[in-house]
């Protein structure tokens, strides 16, 4: 599993139909063995539309100005936009 979601980050560029199939494999994977993703490879995944968003390729990452410090994800298909927080 770990080793699709690594090449599907470096594939992300130049063959996205790939790094999407490669991708969904893994998540396939991880489902039907009933095995939880690790957290660094769940937050490659839009929480709306399910797919595989690479930092920078197909989504939109910006740093939060508000009081409470967060990053801003936003999905390059669906533009869906979600926060996760930093903590101290």
């Amino acid at each position: 599993m770990q080793i699709l979601i690594k090449e599907a980050i470096s594939n992300a560029r130049k063959n996205p139909t790939l790094s999407q199939r490669q991708a969904s494999l893994a998540r396939k994977i991880s489902t039907k063995h009933r095995i939880r993703m690790p957290y660094e490879i769940k937050m490659n995944f839009c929480k709306k539309c399910k797919s595989f968003i690479a930092p920078g390729v197909n989504s939109r990452i910006r740093l939060g100005r508000s009081p409470v410090k967060s990053i801003r994800i936003t999905c390059g298909f669906c533009n869906h936009t979600y926060r996760k927080i930093i903590s101290k």
